[in-house]
C-alpha cells in the first residue's frame, strides 16, 4: 500500500508543472488524474473476482509489478497523451493493490481485531500522502519532475521481497476459474463513456447535444446490458445478489461520496495552493499537511477504539458529519482566505475520510460470506474509486467552465495589467490565451493577483459539488445495520461453514474451533467435542430461522 500511495501522491504537487511543461490544458490535467482512477475503478472488482479464484499472494505481487513498471514508464512521456496512457496502465495495478490488500487482511485477521490494523493502513496511507507531495515538490524544484515517477521503484522491490518471505496464507481449495469477460467489457464501456462525456461537455460540445445523447445513451445501454449479463453469469464480476445485503448496499452508497471527498478535493487542493495562492510544488505539499494530519489521527485513533470496544457506528456517523462540514467550508475559500481557516477546513475533511473510508470495508467484510469476501471487499473499493473518478471529472469540468467564464469577466482587468508590462506582457497574454495551465508563481504581481482570484473562485465552486453527496453518505451511514463485529477470521469462518458455525460470534461458538487469528483469545472456552459442535450448528440454524 505504501508503494501504491507513494507513487500516486508523489506527482500530485508537481502535476500543474508537468501538465504545463507538456503543453496540456485543464482537460489534460483532469484526465491525467482520471485515467488512473478510471482503470483503478474498473480493475478493482476484476482483481477481487480473481482473488476468489486464484493464488492471492501471486496476484498482489503481479499487481505491484504492473503498477511500478507503468509508473516508471510514465516518466519518459513527451506529451499529455502518452502520460495519460501510462497512468491508465498504472491504475490497473493500483486496483489490484487496493482490493487484494483488504482481502488478504481478511484472510488472517478477524473483523473485531481488524480495526487497529485498519488504523495502521490509514497511517501508512497518511505517511505516504504527507511524504509523497513533499518529496515530489522537492524533486520538481531541485532536480526534474520526471524523477517523481522513478522514486517508487526501490520501495516496490523491497515490498516484493517482503511479501515473498513473510506472507503465508492459508491453503484454499482449488476451484475452476470462470472469468466474466463480457461483464468486464460492458462495465468498462459504461464507465468510460460517462467520464468522457462529463470531461468534454461544455467545452468540445454543448451539454445538450447529439454527442451527449450518444454518449449518455450508450452508457445506459452498456449498464443495462451489464446487469443482464451479471444476472445470467455463473461467475459474475459483481454478483448483484450482494445488493440484497442492506449493509453492502448502504456501504456502497456511502463509499461513492467518500471517494469524491478523498480524490477530488485532494487533487484540486494542490491546484488551489499553486494556482490560487502562488505556491511552489514544495510549498503546496507542505500546505496540504493539515488534511493528511486529520486522516492520520482519525484513522489510527478510531481504528484502535473500534478494536477495543467493538463499536463502529458512532465513529462512522461523526465522520459523515465532518465530511459535510469540510466539503462545505472548502467551497467558501478565496485566494486571500486566512491560511489558518483553510487548514482547519482541510483537517475536518481529512478526519471525516479517516473515520469512514477503511471502516466501511470492515463492516462489509464482517457480514459477507467467506466465499464472497473478495468480490464484496473489492465491490466497496470499486464504488469508492468510481465515485472519486466521476467526482474528479465533474469537479474538473466545473473548474474549467468557471475559470473560462471568469477570465472572460476579468478580460478588461487582465488587458489593462498586461498593457503596463510592455513587450513582456505579450508573451504572458499568449500563454493565458493558449489555454495551458499557467505557472502562477512566476507571473508578475499585477497579473498574478487577478489569476489567483479567478482560480480560487473556480476551485471553490467545484468543491461545492461534493456537499450534497456527503449528505447522502451520512444518510446511508445512519441507516447501516449496527451488527457486532465477528471474532472469526475469514479462514476460520470458511472452515466452520460446513458445521453451520460461521454465523456464531459468541465465545461458546468459538469453542468448537481452534483460533488462528493474529492475537491470543482469552475469552474462548476450552475446545469442545464433536457433539458440542453439532449442538452449536443446530443452535445457529435455529437462530437464522
Amino acid at each position: 500500500m505504501f508503494v501504491s500511495m507513494l507513487a500516486s501522491t508523489v506527482v500530485s504537487t508537481s502535476l500543474p508543472v508537468i501538465v504545463h511543461d507538456l503543453g496540456g490544458d485543464q482537460a489534460a490535467f483532469t484526465w491525467v488524474v482520471t485515467a488512473t482512477l478510471l482503470t483503478t475503478a474498473i480493475s478493482t472488482p476484476i482483481w477481487g473476482k480473481l482473488a476468489d479464484l486464484f493464488n492471492r499472494k501471486l496476484l498482489i505481487q503481479l499487481s505491484i509489478v504492473i503498477f511500478v513498471v507503468a509508473t516508471a514508464a510514465a516518466g519518459f512521456s513527451q506529451d499529455p497523451g502518452t502520460l495519460i496512457a501510462f497512468r491508465a496502465v498504472q491504475g490497473i495495478g493500483a486496483g489490484g493493490l487496493a482490493a487484494l490488500s483488504q482481502i488478504i487482511m481478511a484472510d488472517i485477521i478477524s473483523p473485531r481485531e481488524r480495526g487497529r490494523y485498519m488504523g495502521l493502513f490509514g497511517a501508512v496511507m497518511a505517511v505516504a500522502t504527507v511524504g509523497g507531495p513533499l518529496l515530489g515538490g522537492f524533486i520538481t524544484d531541485t532536480i526534474d519532475w520526471r524523477w517523481n515517477f522513478y522514486i517508487a521503484v526501490p520501495f516496490a522491490v523491497a515490498a516484493l521481497i517482503m511479501l515473498q518471505r513473510t506472507l503465508h496464507l492459508p491453503v484454499r481449495p482449488k476451484t475452476k476459474a470462470r472469468i466474466d469477460y463480457l461483464g468486464i467489457v460492458l462495465l468498462s464501456t459504461a464507465v468510460s463513456l460517462v467520464l468522457i462525456w462529463v470531461t468534454n461537455a461544455g467545452s468540445d460540445y454543448d451539454w445538450w447535444s447529439t454527442e451527449t445523447i450518444l454518449m449518455v445513451g450508450g452508457a445506459l445501454l452498456a449498464a443495462v446490458a451489464f446487469v443482464i449479463v451479471e444476472l445470467r453469469s455463473t461467475e459474475p464480476l459483481i454478483p448483484l445478489t450482494l445488493f440484497r445485503d442492506r449493509t453492502f448496499t448502504l456501504a456502497v452508497i456511502a463509499s461513492i461520496s467518500i471517494g469524491i471527498a478523498m480524490f477530488g478535493t485532494s487533487v484540486y487542493l494542490s491546484q488551489y495552493m499553486q494556482l490560487a495562492r502562488g505556491a511552489t510544488p514544495t510549498e503546496a505539499g507542505l500546505m496540504t499537511i493539515p488534511m493528511i494530519a486529520g486522516l492520520l489521527i482519525a484513522s489510527i485513533v478510531i481504528g484502535g477504539l473500534v478494536t477495543r470496544h467493538g463499536h463502529w457506528k458512532p465513529y462512522l456517523s461523526v465522520g459523515g458529519v465532518l465530511l459535510i462540514a469540510g466539503s462545505y467550508l472548502l467551497s467558501t475559500i478565496h485566494y486571500d482566505t486566512h491560511f489558518v481557516l483553510v487548514s482547519l477546513y482541510m483537517f475536518l475533511l481529512g478526519s471525516g475520510v479517516g473515520m469512514t473510508m477503511q471502516n466501511l470495508v470492515l463492516i462489509v467484510q464482517n457480514t459477507s460470506k467467506p466465499s464472497e469476501i473478495g468480490v464484496a471487499s473489492s465491490g466497496v473499493a470499486f464504488f469508492r474509486s468510481l465515485g472519486g473518478t466521476v467526482g474528479v471529472s465533474v469537479m474538473g469540468a466545473a473548474l474549467a467552465t468557471s475559470a473560462t467564464d471568469l477570465f472572460g469577466v476579468r478580460k478588461e482587468d487582465i488587458g489593462s495589467a498586461i498593457a503596463k508590462l510592455g513587450e513582456k506582457g505579450a508573451a504572458i497574454a499568449e500563454q493565458l490565451q493558449s489555454g495551458t495551465i499557467p505557472q502562477v508563481s512566476k507571473l508578475p504581481e499585477s497579473i498574478r493577483v487577478i489569476v489567483e482570484d479567478i482560480y480560487a473562485q473556480a476551485i471553490a465552486h467545484s468543491f461545492l459539488i461534493a456537499v450534497p453527496l456527503a449528505v447522502i453518505s451520512l444518510i446511508a451511514i445512519v441507516f447501516l445495520p449496527n451488527i457486532p463485529l465477528n471474532r472469526m477470521t475469514t479462514s476460520e469462518r470458511a472452515a466452520a461453514s460446513e458445521a453451520d458455525l460461521a454465523t456464531i460470534t459468541t465465545a461458546e461458538g468459538m469453542s468448537a474451533l481452534e483460533a488462528t487469528g493474529a492475537e491470543e483469545r482469552t475469552d474462548a472456552a476450552p475446545r469442545g467435542s464433536a457433539e458440542t459442535a453439532e449442538a452449536h450448528a443446530d443452535e445457529a440454524s435455529a437462530h437464522r430461522r
